[in-house]
């Protein structure tokens, strides 16, 4: 739906730029000027997007509030945000782990998420500040919206850089999913825009301190986006070469030592510390915890064209159905065809144009292509946009390969894809439409439709008036698409929390269809101090050995299947009237009593 609102004033900005061109310039004319001298100095411009995109993202708090986990891949970073906030790179494996096993979780050999830590490690910073992981999510677009920014001063003018910079806060650091949920994006794009900015830099600069920050803007995508950082690092480290190619006998020792060293340096302690956090979850410097998942879990491979590995030997139905009966494997074997495999390509392409570009940013684009003079060749396009159109090309290659996409998979490139945006605002800018500057008014209906479109969202979420109806297993995800949260365990988990005593609660849940998104069973880093336990239903005889392990608790049976969830004291599964839901009414003290 909001596709078609955006759409639609895309349409009515052509139609007013052919039309009346000139209609509000003198006001566009003070704006831009007033932005111009904020522009000038640099510094102060990268602080300002960056407070900018906080203060709005704090301030939208009342619609947008602190977001509730759904995604399986949420709970996963939570779990790292928790491990690291109690100063720890892992957990000890629980005696009864068969008990917890879920998704995005390892057990053996120790307890972690099988992610990257970088997303995790910001999350866990704002839990050891203020007890909520989400403010580090919160930070992390911040930093995003600053770093993008100081990487388009490298690339472009310092006005186009800061009209960059507030687009990505417009677009990327209020409504989108990486600013609404625990599924990462933004600290991967802090990486890119990072490396990206710093290539432009070093070759105007021999500073240490740039070689230092591409060096962080790498070790931030190893940690964070490895596989897609891997691909837009090779055309950076293309780029490096040539530039280093083509340098005299004395320009290259100077540059060996003030740019490739200190890079090489990061690159290192970053492996030395990859390999080191390895170790420590895994037991080996080789198998990241993400390998070491896909190995006990996932029998379908990375790629279409690998082989199906053995199938695991599953304890639980839920788990299995997931893989061999709904989703994973099904795909896998759609992906087989070629009809299956362009259907899926597809689907990705459409998913990267609507969060990424949607007709918004799409008319510049389209309009620089329209207004190219006759004639027109390659070499006329700048070296700058050239490579940023090469480290996009290669990149996005990369991600067509597996089966599998989400928008965030792209956030290294992020800054790049604002950039070509920028730059073909910039193309579209001198054209004229019989004799009027129709492309100055396209070149303000740009930022200026993006503005509208904030307050339309604003004004929907006061209002109750949702113009954004999109949701991840349903349509088109846009840059605006609200995210699933499980409400209901949070819900249930927040009523058992005022209980007194610890509790547990062993869910049952078969019908993993409907409840794709709404995966109950997660726990915090250190089970035995967690006020809830939740664990998987593995019948009677199994239920009774892990009750027993956990005699200190009030043992419960949450069915996740009902709707909504019914809640009883394990063992009285058949009395209805004992159901949480059924009776509201009674007090905590009684429920705990009565079981």
């Amino acid at each position: 739906m909001f596709l078609v609102i955006e759409a639609g004033l895309v349409v009515l900005a052509v139609a007013l730029a052919l039309k009346v061109p000139n209609l509000g310039s003198r006001w566009f004319e003070r704006t831009e000027r007033r932005f111009g001298k904020l522009a000038e100095r640099r510094g102060l411009s990268v602080v300002v997007v960056g407070l900018t995109a906080l203060a709005l993202r704090a301030a939208l708090l009342p619609i947008r509030p602190i977001p509730v986990p759904g995604v399986s891949d949420e709970y996963g970073y939570l779990l790292l945000s928790d491990t690291f906030a109690h100063g720890r790179l892992t957990n000890p494996t629980n005696p009864m782990w068969v008990h917890f096993e879920t998704f995005q979780v390892i057990w053996q050999p120790t307890y972690t998420a099988k992610y990257y830590p970088a997303q995790g490690l910001i999350m866990a910073l704002g839990q050891v500040i203020t007890g909520q992981p989400f403010w580090g999510v919160w930070l992390s677009v911040g930093l995003m919206c600053a770093a993008i920014t100081w990487m388009l001063q490298g690339w472009l003018e310092p006005g186009w850089a800061l009209l960059g910079g507030f687009l990505a806060v417009i677009r990327l650091g209020t409504f989108s999913y990486w600013a609404n949920s625990y599924w990462g994006g933004a600290v991967a794009a802090i990486g890119g825009a990072l490396a990206l900015g710093a290539l432009p830099r070093l070759k105007k600069d021999l500073r240490v301190r740039n070689a230092l920050l591409m060096g962080l803007g790498f070790a931030i995508l190893a940690n964070s986006r490895p596989y897609e950082g891997l691909f837009f690092g090779v055309a950076v480290a293309v780029a490096l070469l040539v530039w280093l190619w083509k340098m005299k006998r004395a320009e290259l020792g100077r540059a060996l030592k003030h740019a490739v060293a200190p890079l090489f340096m990061v690159l290192a302690l970053t492996m030395v510390a990859m390999g080191y956090y390895n170790w420590r979850t895994t037991g080996s410097p080789f198998n990241p915890p993400y390998l070491a998942y896909e190995h006990a879990y996932n029998p379908v491979p990375i790629f279409p064209w690998q082989p199906l590995k053995p199938i695991p030997a599953y304890r639980h139905k839920f788990i299995r159905e997931n893989y061999l009966k709904y989703f994973t494997l099904p795909q896998y074997q759609q992906d087989q065809s070629a009809r299956g495999l362009a259907g899926v390509e597809l689907k990705g392409a459409s998913l990267f144009w609507s969060f990424f570009l949607g007709p918004l940013f799409t008319l510049p684009l389209a309009l620089a292509l329209l207004t190219l003079p006759y004639g027109f060749s390659w070499k006329e396009v700048s070296s700058g946009t050239r490579f940023l159109l090469l480290v996009c090309a290669v990149t996005l290659a990369g991600e067509a390969l597996p089966t599998a996409y989400a928008p965030h998979y792209s956030a290294p490139i992020t800054c790049a894809i604002i950039a070509l945006v920028l730059v073909a605002i910039r193309q579209v800018r001198p054209w004229q439409w019989r004799g009027k500057p129709a492309g100055v008014f396209v070149s303000r209906a740009v930022p200026s439709i993006g503005v509208l479109l904030l307050v339309l969202l604003i004004g929907g979420g006061i209002f109750r008036w949702p113009p954004s109806l999109e949701h991840p297993d349903k349509g088109m995800v846009t840059w605006c698409s609200p995210m699933p949260s499980n409400t209901d365990r949070a819900a249930m988990l927040a009523r058992l929390e005022q209980y007194p005593g610890r509790q547990l609660v062993i869910v049952r849940q078969n019908n993993i269809h409907s409840n794709a998104f709404c995966e109950w069973v997660y726990n915090r880093a250190d089970l035995n101090s967690a006020r809830v336990i939740w664990a998987d239903d593995m019948g009677p005889a199994k239920n009774q050995e892990l009750i027993k392990y956990f005699a200190n608790r009030h043992a419960w049976l949450l069915d996740a299947d009902d709707k909504p969830p019914k809640l009883v004291p394990y063992g009285s599964e058949g009395d209805s009237a004992r159901s949480i839901q059924a009776e509201k009414s009674v007090a905590p003290q009684q429920t705990i009593k009565d079981k």
